[in-house]
C-alpha cells in the first residue's frame, strides 16, 4: 500500500542521502535511448556523418537520470565493455493534467554484449509484482511497500511536473529494479509515444508485420465512417478491464499480415492490449517491432539521404524523448554501436510471452525462474549463451 506524505519544501537530510547514493539517477529506453541510439546507429551510413552527429548531440534533450554502472562501482566511465541501458515508454494524453501521476507503459532493458555487434530488448512486464523501495522527491514521500512495477514510476515523480516528474520517477524505477535484481544501468532513456507518432509522419508511416489480429479499444468507425470510441472500459473486481461493445461502432481491426501503417494507425496497434490473448506481452512485443520498424525506416538509404528529413526527424525525437547517455559522449555511443542493426537487435521474450502470475498477489505477475536466469545473464554479460540454450525465446522480427 502506497504511503505518501506531502512535502512543502525539499528535505535536505532525505534529499541528500539519496543525490549521494545516485546523483539524480533515472532511467531508459531503445539503444542508447531506443530512438536515439538506434538512430545513431543509423548515423554510421550517413554520408554528411560529422554533421549529422552533430545536429543531433545539440538537438536531444539529454538530463541526468541514471547513475553509470562504473561510476557507482568507483570506476571510469567508458563506452567498452558490455552496456546495460533501462528504457521507459510513456503513453501521455494530449489533455493530460501534469500534475497527474504518469505509469511507464513499459519498459524495457537493452543488453549490449562487450563486443558492441548485437544488442536484446528484454520487457519487464508493467504488473510484475515488486518491492518498491523507500523514497523522496522534496514533494512526497514513499515509505516503502510492494506494488507492481510501473507504480515505482508513478510514486517517483509524484507532485511533479516536468523535467522533475521524469528525473525522479526514473530514479524510483531504476532504484527498484536494482534493488530486486542487482542490475545497473549504464545509460537510459525515456520516450513519448504519442511524440513518436510525429516520427512516423515524418517517414510517411512505417511497414511491419502484424503478427496477429489486432482490435482497438481506443478507435472505431460508425456507419457513417465518422471515428468513435468503440467500447465503454469498466475496471472489474479482480483489477482487469471489462469492455462493453457501443452499438453501431466497428471496432478498428489490424489484420495479419505485412502492411504500410499510417501513422495513427501505428500508435494505435502498439497501444492494444485488452483485446490480445496474451495482453501486456503482446503489446511489448508490438511495441518492440515498432521501435525497430521505425529503426528500417530512419536507416533506410531513402532517409539518410534526405539531410531535410533526417532533420525533421532529429527534431521531433528531441521533443520526443530524454535520454542519459551515462557520462559518455553520445558520439562515442554512435561509432561504437556501429555494427548493430535490424538483423541483429533482438527481443527476448519474458515469461514466455504468457501471463505467470505472482503468488503474493492475484491479478500481477511475478517471473519466473527462467526470466530471472535471463535477467542474472543481463547482469554478467553472459546473454549470447543464455540465448544460444533458449533459441525458443528469442525473435529477430
Amino acid at each position: 500500500m502506497l504511503q505518501l506524505e506531502d512535502r512543502p519544501t525539499e528535505e535536505s537530510a532525505g534529499l541528500s542521502t539519496l543525490r549521494r547514493r545516485r546523483r539524480d539517477p533515472r532511467w531508459a529506453r531503445s539503444l542508447v535511448v531506443t530512438g536515439a541510439i538506434m538512430m545513431l546507429l543509423a548515423g554510421g551510413a550517413f554520408v554528411a556523418k560529422d554533421l549529422f552527429v552533430g545536429y543531433l548531440t545539440g538537438n536531444v534533450r539529454q538530463d541526468d537520470l541514471i547513475v553509470p554502472a562504473a561510476e557507482q562501482e568507483g570506476r571510469h566511465v567508458t563506452i567498452s565493455g558490455a552496456k546495460t541501458i533501462l528504457l521507459v515508454g510513456t503513453d501521455t494524453r494530449p489533455d493530460q493534467n501534469p500534475t497527474e501521476a504518469v505509469r511507464s507503459d513499459s519498459i524495457i532493458i537493452v543488453h549490449v554484449p562487450a563486443d558492441h555487434r548485437s544488442a536484446y530488448l528484454i520487457s519487464i512486464p508493467r504488473d510484475t509484482w515488486v518491492r518498491i523501495p523507500p523514497f523522496t522527491n522534496g514533494k512526497a514521500r514513499y515509505y516503502g511497500g510492494h506494488d507492481k512495477i510501473n507504480a515505482a514510476f508513478a510514486v517517483g515523480g509524484l507532485k511533479l511536473t516536468g523535467r522533475d516528474q521524469r528525473r525522479y520517477g526514473m530514479t524510483l524505477l531504476a532504484n527498484t529494479i536494482e534493488d530486486n535484481w542487482d542490475l545497473h544501468f549504464d545509460a537510459a532513456g525515456i520516450v513519448d509515444f504519442a511524440g513518436f507518432t510525429k516520427v512516423v509522419e515524418v517517414l510517411g508511416g512505417v511497414d511491419m508485420y502484424v503478427d496477429q489480429e489486432t482490435r482497438s479499444v481506443h478507435i472505431g468507425h460508425d456507419a457513417k465512417g465518422e471515428t468513435k470510441v468503440p467500447y465503454i472500459q469498466r475496471f472489474n473486481a479482480s483489477g482487469g478491464t471489462d469492455l462493453i461493445p457501443i452499438a453501431g461502432v466497428t471496432p478498428q481491426t489490424y489484420h495479419v499480415g505485412y502492411q504500410h501503417l499510417e501513422p495513427w494507425q501505428a500508435l494505435d496497434y502498439v497501444r492494444q492490449r485488452d483485446t490480445l490473448p496474451n495482453s501486456d506481452y503482446d503489446r511489448q512485443r508490438h511495441q518492440q517491432q515498432f521501435i525497430k520498424a521505425l529503426f528500417r525506416g530512419i536507416a533506410s538509404r531513402d532517409t539518410l539521404t534526405d539531410p531535410a528529413r533526417v532533420k525533421k526527424i532529429l527534431d521531433v525525437v528531441g521533443q520526443s524523448m530524454t535520454i542519459d547517455s551515462g557520462g559518455i559522449a553520445l558520439q562515442d555511443w554512435i561509432f561504437a554501436m556501429k555494427s548493430i542493426g535490424g538483423d541483429n537487435l533482438l527481443t527476448v521474450k519474458t515469461n514466455n510471452g504468457t501471463f505467470h502470475e505472482s503468488a503474493e498477489q492475484p491479478g500481477a505477475e511475478a517471473l519466473d525462474g527462467t526470466t530471472l536466469e535471463l535477467l542474472e545473464a543481463v547482469r554478467t554479460d553472459t546473454v549470447q549463451e543464455f540465448v544460444t540454450a533458449h533459441v525458443d525465446l528469442v525473435s529477430n522480427s
